[in-house]
């Protein structure tokens, strides 16, 4: 059905087809039966799906990537469609509008995306409120989902006061979330990715893992990379990891590359480019990261998932989960199915 309407829907400017989309999906599942038809059609329970990774169950390994949801809107239409597990944000600790628009393009003949958001969003304590709202309504057959807390800092926030964002939306979050993403590798912020560097990032995880701890409590730490980052800068990476002993890595986020597009009209829109582009280098990393840490932190595999056999190929490569973002606009909701079908016969 998805594919039936997919060429109408790409006439359209892709923010405003993505509002459209999710406005009329929340009406759909508000209709009686509208919900349990998402689930009908999309949802696969099979207890073989089963994964606990970072000491968190998850009732199947295909979660929703950071960035579709910004503001925890539409986390029960997607475990009607069968994710495993949903990832909003990137919020902030206050409102911001993001970028000025047109900031995001569609690149059809390579399956891909560029855009420029800049972490628009309605700040953390809409975040955080909807999730607890949501958490008192779920309905039993949702039990389960996991929902991580994507955050960054606000774009007026200069990169020497940054730790003090991340500490705000990690204690307004910190009673709601299962999991926390530390996203330093956005390349829509100006000046984001230079805390990727070893020693603010450093300052910014052991600070964050000082407060990781209430009444009893910890929550799971993973930190989001991006895809451009060489061999040397990977190996400080594990070295993080592993000495803040944060819980995995987000693997990766989009690119600021644009090698062999086919659409170079625009090629030259600055931005992160996601989709089919960034399918290899994304499992490059995951490989790199998972032989030179020898298996010792779990890392979850984003980028260029277009179909069951990327998602396995993560997997071999050693992601113990994978995120969906692009593909899913590209492929639809039916690739949440296929992908839990092929990981079943694999």
């Amino acid at each position: 059905m998805y594919q039936l309407i997919k060429p109408l829907l790409f006439l359209f400017d892709p923010e405003k087809v993505h509002y459209f989309v999710t406005r009329n999906l929340r009406r759909f599942n508000r209709f009686p039966g509208g919900a349990a038809l998402s689930r009908l059609f999309w949802d696969l329970q099979d207890k073989r799906l089963e994964k606990e990774v970072f000491g968190l169950k998850f009732k199947n390994p295909v979660g929703l990537a950071a960035g579709f949801d910004k503001n925890a809107e539409l986390i029960s239409e997607m475990a009607d469609m069968g994710f495993g597990f949903v990832e909003i944000g990137t919020v902030t600790p206050l409102p911001q509008p993001g970028n000025p628009k047109p900031r995001m393009f569609r690149l059809p003949a390579d399956e891909a995306l560029i855009n420029r958001m800049g972490f628009n969003n309605l700040g953390v304590d809409v975040a955080a409120e909807r999730i607890a709202t949501y958490r008192k309504n779920a309905k039993k057959v949702q039990n389960g989902l996991i929902i991580g807390g994507n955050i960054g800092k606000n774009k007026v926030t200069p990169n020497e006061e940054a730790v003090n964002d991340y500490i705000k939306c990690f204690d307004r979050l910190f009673d709601v979330v299962d999991y926390f993403v530390v996203n330093v590798s956005s390349p829509n912020t100006p000046g984001l990715r230079e805390l990727q560097e070893k020693e603010p990032l450093m300052n910014i995880l052991n600070t964050l893992q000082k407060r990781n701890l209430k009444n009893g409590t910890s929550r799971p730490i993973l930190l989001k990379i991006a895809p451009d980052l060489t061999n040397e800068q990977l190996d400080d990476i594990v070295d993080i990891v592993q000495q803040t002993r944060i819980a995995g890595i987000i693997a990766t986020n989009t690119t600021i590359g644009r090698d062999d597009l086919k659409t170079a009209t625009l090629s030259n829109e600055t931005g992160g480019l996601s989709g089919k582009p960034l399918t290899q280098r994304s499992t490059e990393v995951i490989r790199y990261l998972n032989d030179r840490s020898k298996g010792s932190f779990p890392i979850i595999g984003v980028g260029g998932i277009h179909s069951p056999e990327n998602a396995v190929e993560k997997i071999n490569a050693g992601a113990s989960l994978v995120q969906l973002y692009t593909g899913f606009i590209y492929e639809g909701p039916g690739l949440i199915k296929r992908i839990n079908k092929k990981i079943l016969s694999a």
